[in-house]
């Protein structure tokens, strides 16, 4: 660190070296896109609520990590080429750095306080990014997942340790 003081507006000044990107609100949003990589933040929202879990998705291009930040997550990967035949939950903890593997099937659920870091390639989208449905009865054992790791009365978390595999 510098011993001498910056002289002129010191927001103009560290405006010019640092930058500082926030979101609030619910769901996805990309914070930073540089060359190749991007960093977003996800927050809760409604379409991740389990029983609206009702596929999966994989990144075909690049892997995508995952740090949870504040609240609670439930990191779902699957087993399977083409479909899901198997998932497993991982309930991430705080600061841990989660990589999900290219071409894994995977999806999440948050609490309503969670924030979670997301690095990825800058050029991930729909298109290289496809989506699986669950069968109905992957499906309800994602929920009976869910509820035996928390109290989904408001998607608070229970007290548990369990890594449960469907």
């Amino acid at each position: 660190m510098s011993s001498q003081a910056h002289p002129g507006n010191p927001s103009e000044w560290v405006a010019s070296l640092l930058e500082t990107h926030r979101h609030d609100r619910e769901g996805y949003r990309p914070l930073v896109d540089f060359q190749n990589w991007r960093v977003a933040i996800l927050n809760f929202s409604p379409e991740l609520l389990p029983e609206r879990l009702t596929r999966m998705q994989r990144h075909n291009e690049t892997d995508e990590v995952f740090v949870l930040l504040a609240g609670r997550c439930i990191l779902f990967v699957g087993e399977g080429e083409e479909t899901v035949s198997r998932i497993h939950a991982e309930d991430l903890r705080p600061g841990l750095v989660y990589n999900v593997k290219q071409a894994v099937w995977h999806a999440h659920t948050l609490s309503r306080d969670a924030k979670v870091l997301v690095v990825e390639n800058r050029d991930t989208t729909y298109e290289n990014s496809p989506f699986t449905p669950l069968s109905p009865l992957l499906h309800l054992q994602l929920i009976e997942c869910v509820d035996s790791l928390w109290n989904s009365s408001d998607l608070s978390p229970a007290k548990t340790t369990e890594k449960p595999t469907i």
